[in-house]
C-alpha cells in the first residue's frame, strides 16, 4: 500500500505483539483512575467521611469540566509538538509521578476537617489528577491511528486497550472487596466498606499500579517513536489553533460518535456513581458477593474485547456497535424491573441472575468501547484528505472530552436520583427503608433506557465504512 505523508513509511498494518502489549497497558492507568472515581469516590466521601453527596458530586463535575477543556489543549499540542521523543512521548513520561502522588492524596483526606474544607480538598486533588493523566491518556491513546493504518488492526488494538483498562480497574475492585474490606472489619464497623482506612491502602495500591503503568506503556512504545508522524514546522496562533480544531471536527461522522459517546458516557457514569448503592443496599449482597461479581468482570471484560473486533470483521464497525446497543438496552434493565414488579427479592437468592445479567452487560459495553474508539481512528484519514494535517490527538482529546464532560454529569445524576429518593447519607444497609430502595430504582431505570436509546438512535449518523476508509488511504497513497 502507498503512503502518503512524512512518518508513515513506517508504519505497520500490523503491529508486533510487544507494541500491541505495550499500547494496550497504558489504558492500566486510565482504567485505575476510572474505576476509583466511578466505583468508589462517591462513596467514600459521602457514606464514610461524610460529605453531603451533592457537595461531592460539584466537586468532582467541576473537576472534570476543567479537565475536559485541558483534554482538547493537550491534543492539539501533542499533535504538533516536536521533540526527540517524536509528538506523544515526553507528554506521557512527565505525566507519571504528578498522576500517582495526586491520585494517592486524595484518598487520604486530612482528619478532623469539616465538610467545607473537604469539599475543597476533593476539588483541588480530582483536578490535578485527571489534569495530570490527560497529560498521558491523551498522546497515548493518540497513537493508535500511527501503530497501524488497517481498518481491522485498529478495532485489534483497541481491543488490547480495553482489555487492560478494564482489567487492572477491575482487579483494583476485587482486591478491595475480597481482600481489603474484609480486612477492615471491626467490631464498630462490621463492614470494611465503611472503613476510611480501607481506602488509604486502595490508595497506596492503585497510585503505585498508575505509576508503573504509564511508564512501562510509555517505555515500551518508545521503539516506534520514528516510524510515527512528524508535524511539519509552522508559526502557531491561537486563532490558528481555534480554526483548525473547528475545522477537523466539523464532521458529520465525528458528530456521530460525540453524540453517542455523550448519550454512552453518561449512562457509563450513572451506573458506575450507583453501582455499589445497587449491590450494597438495593440488593443487599455481602462483600465477597460483590467481589465475586467484580471478579467475574474479568472474563466479560476479555470476552467483550475479543467479541468487538470479530463482530467489526463481519458486520462492519457501525452496525456491530448499533447491535450491542440494542442488545445491552434490552438486558440491562431485566434485574432491577424484577425486583420492584416483587418477582425477584433481595438477598442471596437474586445473586446468580444478577451476576449473569451485569456480565452480559459488561460485554456488551466493552465492545461498544472498543468500536468507538476505533471508529474514530478511521477518522484521521477521512480529516487528512480533508485538510491535510493528521489530528489524532485532537480526535482522541474530543472523545475524553466528552467522556468527561458527560462521565460528570452522569455523576451529578446519580447524586440526583439519590435525592429524589430521599436516601440518607452515612446510612447503613439496615438503616435504609424498602420505600427509598423502590424510589431509587423506579428513578434510575426510565432515565437509563432513555439514555441508551438515544445511543442508539445517532449512531445512524455514521457514515464512514471500510469501503469509504480504503478509499482514503488510496487518496493519500497519490499524495
Amino acid at each position: 500500500m502507498a503512503c502518503g505523508s512524512p512518518g508513515e513509511a513506517g508504519i505497520a498494518d500490523a503491529p508486533s505483539l510487544k507494541t500491541k502489549l505495550a499500547y494496550g497497558l497504558g489504558s492500566a492507568a486510565f482504567g485505575v483512575k476510572d474505576q476509583g472515581f466511578g466505583f468508589f469516590l462517591l462513596i467514600f466521601y459521602s457514606q464514610v467521611v461524610g460529605v453531603d453527596a451533592p457537595m461531592v458530586g460539584l466537586a468532582l463535575t467541576i473537576a472534570l469540566v476543567v479537565d475536559a477543556f485541558a483534554d482538547l489543549i493537550v491534543g492539539y499540542w501533542s499533535d504538533n509538538f516536536r521533540s526527540r521523543f517524536g509528538r506523544r512521548h515526553l507528554f506521557m513520561y512527565a505525566s507519571a509521578v504528578p498522576v500517582a502522588v495526586s491520585y494517592f492524596l486524595l484518598w487520604n483526606p486530612p482528619a478532623g476537617w469539616g465538610k467545607d474544607q473537604l469539599f475543597w480538598y476533593v476539588l483541588v486533588l480530582a483536578v490535578a489528577t485527571r489534569i495530570f493523566i490527560t497529560f498521558f491518556e491523551t498522546p497515548n491513546a493518540a497513537l493508535a491511528p500511527e501503530l497501524s493504518r488497517d481498518y481491522d488492526q485498529r478495532s485489534n488494538l483497541q481491543s488490547y486497550r480495553s482489555f487492560f483498562g478494564w482489567t487492572f480497574g477491575n482487579a483494583m475492585t476485587v482486591i478491595m472487596f475480597i481482600a481489603v474490606f474484609p480486612a477492615f472489619v471491626t467490631a464498630a464497623i462490621p463492614n470494611g466498606q465503611f472503613n476510611r482506612d480501607a481506602y488509604s491502602v486502595y490508595g497506596w495500591i492503585s497510585s503505585g499500579v498508575i505509576l508503573a503503568a504509564i511508564l512501562i506503556s510509555t517505555f515500551g512504545t518508545h521503539d516506534q517513536v520514528p516510524k510515527l508522524q512528524a508535524p511539519p514546522q509552522r508559526k502557531m496562533s491561537l486563532g490558528l489553533i481555534f480554526r483548525e480544531m473547528f475545522y477537523t471536527l466539523a464532521n458529520r461522522s465525528f458528530l456521530a460518535i460525540f453524540l453517542m459517546a455523550m448519550f454512552a458516557f453518561v449512562a457509563a457514569g450513572l451506573g458506575a456513581a450507583l453501582s455499589v448503592y445497587f449491590t450494597t443496599y438495593f440488593w443487599g449482597f455481602r462483600s465477597e458477593q460483590i467481589g465475586l461479581i467484580t471478579l467475574a468482570i474479568f472474563f466479560s471484560a476479555t470476552f467483550g474485547a475479543v467479541v468487538a473486533p470479530m463482530l467489526s470483521k463481519r458486520l462492519g464497525k457501525k452496525r456491530a456497535a448499533i447491535t450491542l446497543g440494542v442488545v445491552g438496552l434490552l438486558f440491562s434493565p431485566i434485574a432491577i424491573l424484577l425486583r420492584l414488579l416483587g418477582v425477584l427479592q433481595p438477598g442471596d437468592g437474586a445473586f446468580w441472575i444478577v451476576f449473569a445479567l451485569g456480565q452480559v452487560d459488561v460485554v456488551m459495553v466493552v465492545a461498544l468501547q472498543v468500536l468507538i474508539a476505533s471508529m474514530i481512528s478511521d477518522l484521521v484519514e477521512q480529516s487528512e484528505v480533508k485538510t491535510g494535517r493528521r489530528s489524532e490527538g485532537v480526535f482522541f482529546a474530543a472523545n475524553t472530552f466528552v467522556q468527561k464532560m458527560t462521565s460528570g454529569l452522569g455523576l451529578m445524576v446519580a447524586t440526583l436520583v439519590l435525592a429524589l429518593a430521599s436516601f440518607p447519607a452515612g446510612a447503613t444497609p439496615e438503616q435504609v427503608p424498602d420505600s427509598v430502595l423502590q424510589a431509587l430504582g423506579w428513578w434510575y431505570l426510565p432515565i437509563m433506557a432513555l439514555l441508551r436509546i438515544a445511543m442508539i438512535a445517532v449512531i445512524f449518523l455514521y457514515s464512514l465504512d471500510r469501503a469509504a476508509h480504503e478509499e482514503n488511504l488510496r487518496k493519500l497513497g497519490q499524495r
